[in-house]
């Protein structure tokens, strides 16, 4: 038997923001992926993280993976963010706390304060025509359209925050466009409505293709997201507002080649896996 969680990332309060699996291994190896992906399944949340111990003296402190209901995922922000509450809340982890991931290196959680700071490389985005089939999937036509480096995510640019509020796409037509663009996700994104509000930008993320029909918030995009809009709007910190059902705010700061993603964790319950 090992520890088991369920936290909600991105929020201060239970029942918003992200839900996240937390699967806390025993030292050794890991476990068997089809077992991963079937947990990740049975838990039907976007991502659960599944954290392995490393020895002493190791170059990070837990290995991490992520899984959502059909696949492993490359990078997730929540799911981190809810493994490094889990640990500070239920082993007392204060300061710095290193994952070691497989695609990215080394990923630093600040767990100082309130809130818990994920240090995660940067995805900046590029400026591409839009895929064919783009605006008959989402059902809005985008101003422009941009791709992030790693991730391959679409950032589809909306015209005002109402457009990314009301956007109902054709989730079929999606997950065929993203597979055939080689994508992980398509992105729609406005800035805020009003200056001095208490975000800077909106967001909503769609990965049908990926078992995610709508991601209520996702730390990862705002690698991309965060550069794009820091470069618009003149300012290396900004607040983005996720506006899925849920919502949730992502506080970052872009750092040359890195983005921090800064939020909350709530712990909504916690078993044992059998």
């Amino acid at each position: 038997m090992f520890p088991l969680h369920v936290v909600d990332a991105f929020t201060d309060r239970p029942f918003a923001g992200n839900p996240a699996g937390v699967c806390l291994l025993p030292a050794g190896d890991w476990p068997d992926d089809v077992w991963m992906r079937q947990m990740a399944a049975e838990l039907a949340h976007s991502e659960t993280a599944f954290a392995l111990p490393l020895p002493a003296g190791a170059e990070a402190d837990w290995a991490i993976r992520w899984f959502t209901p059909k696949v492993e995922a490359k990078l997730c922000g929540h799911a981190t963010l809810a493994t490094a509450h889990v640990l500070r809340t239920t082993r007392g982890l204060r300061g710095e706390l290193r994952f070691r991931s497989r695609l990215h290196g080394t990923l630093v959680a600040h767990l100082d304060g309130d809130g818990i700071t994920l240090d995660f490389p940067a995805a900046p985005a590029t400026g591409i025509p839009a895929p064919p089939g783009l605006s008959t999937a989402l059902g809005t036509e985008p101003e422009a359209t941009y791709r992030t480096r790693g991730l391959g995510d679409l950032l589809a640019v909306l015209p005002d925050e109402g457009a990314v509020r009301t956007v109902n796409p054709d989730l079929a037509a999606l997950a065929a466009l993203t597979v055939r663009e080689g994508l992980r996700a398509v992105i729609v994104t406005a800035a805020a409505d009003g200056p001095g509000g208490p975000y800077d930008f909106v967001s909503r993320f769609f990965a049908p293709a990926n078992g995610i029909p709508e991601d209520p918030v996702t730390g990862s995009a705002h690698t991309g997201l965060a550069p794009y809009w820091a470069a618009r709007l003149g300012r290396d910190r900004l607040v983005g507002l996720q506006a899925s059902a849920r919502t949730g705010l992502v506080r970052t700061e872009v750092r040359g080649d890195r983005v921090r993603l800064t939020g909350g964790a709530v712990t909504v319950w916690r078993g044992e896996l059998v």
